[in-house]
């Protein structure tokens, strides 16, 4: 099971590290307006930023989700256990 992890981070480790580099490489600044502001970036450096927001973002709402159903799991076990009790004083 380990071993899966492993894997699955030595493959995201490989796509950040290549997209990095190719980036490394566009040296085109390219104007990004904001919702408040304007900006002027490399394009590279912008889109290595978006993609590791991006790539954040997407952890956190899969955390919450994963979170949500742990805690869910947690209280169906809980009430398993006190019907269970239940159950085994009534006989």
């Amino acid at each position: 099971m380990k071993f899966k992890y492993l894997i699955l981070f030595i493959v995201v480790l490989f796509i950040f590290i290549v997209s990095f580099t190719l980036g490394a490489k566009n040296e085109q600044v390219v104007t990004f307006n904001f919702l408040v502001a304007e900006g002027t970036f490399r394009l590279s450096t912008l889109l290595a930023s978006l993609f590791g927001i991006g790539f954040l973002l997407g952890w956190v709402i899969c955390g919450l989700f994963w979170l949500r159903a742990r805690v869910a799991l947690a209280h169906a076990k809980n009430k398993v256990i006190k019907l269970e009790q239940q159950l085994s004083k009534q006989l």
